[in-house]
């Protein structure tokens, strides 16, 4: 089969290129994005991030052969919570190529103090952290919730780290936290075959061409069940709820255990 994509149910194009879009328009602008006690939020320009998302996302059409299902699901403005499973690095690139809003992850700090990554990682929206700050944790989330304050898309992957075995791994409860204090809607989303494209434990720039790479976005979840539990209670449930949602997506088995992190 050739390379391209099949878009089942969905158009990938954001619109006319250079042309205003509907789905990148916050509530306020990207310069008021501000967490209190710390740094703003870093901007993105958005006119850059359109011409090098559909570069991508060509780019990635002409190597691997892609599907994507229900990007109708995510909303066309206003804030969300996008999470997917956790596969290869490579995953950032799929959905920066296929979502139709500019998302924002949290990414290490050490990103933006490599001359290789460091314009491409602000470029793609994405916020750095310092995982080795026992406080980075608190701090992500504050920035999670100025981000979807402003009216913008919020990428977390559950599981915290990439799964090396494959399987789908217990999901940590910073995101049903997010959730329960945003009211943002849960958008779980499944990737199937990034880790054939890169491996869990390949180099950054190693990319294997000719692989089927398929994107499924689920149901956006309601929250109201989870708010009549307490915070805690409320917060692992739904998360749990999300990791079967994305399970159902992704084909992966569930295993109720966290993901271990790769020892340096």
């Amino acid at each position: 089969m050739a390379s391209g994509v099949a878009a089942v149910g969905t158009h990938l194009s954001a619109g006319p290129a250079g042309g205003p879009s509907a789905y990148s328009r916050p509530v306020v602008g990207p310069d008021q994005l501000r967490v209190a006690g710390g740094p703003p939020v870093p901007p993105v320009n958005r006119a850059l991030f359109e011409v090098t998302r559909r570069a991508t996302l060509a780019w990635l059409c002409a190597i691997e052969r892609v599907e994507v299902t229900g990007l109708e699901r995510i909303p066309r403005r206003g804030a969300a919570i996008i999470a997917p499973n956790h596969l290869s690095v490579f995953d950032s690139t799929v959905l920066f190529a296929v979502l139709p809003r500019l998302t924002r992850f949290i990414g290490k700090a050490e990103y933006v103090e490599s001359l290789a990554t460091r314009h491409l990682f602000t470029l793609l929206g994405n916020i750095p952290v310092d995982r080795s700050d026992s406080a980075s944790g608190a701090h992500a989330l504050e920035v999670a919730a100025a981000v979807l304050g402003a009216g913008e898309l919020f990428g977390i992957f559950p599981e915290g780290t990439r799964s090396r075995d494959g399987l789908l791994h217990r999901g940590k409860t910073g995101v049903g936290r997010l959730a329960l204090r945003t009211g943002a809607p849960v958008v779980p989303v499944g990737l199937i075959g990034t880790d054939r494209v890169q491996h869990a434990t390949d180099p950054l720039l190693v990319v294997r061409p000719g692989h089927r790479v398929t994107v499924r976005v689920g149901e956006p979840m309601a929250l109201d069940r989870y708010r009549r539990l307490d915070p805690v209670a409320g917060a692992r449930a739904l998360t749990d709820d999300l990791m079967g949602a994305i399970a159902a997506l992704s084909g992966q088995r569930y295993v109720d255990e966290y993901s271990a992190r790769p020892r340096r």
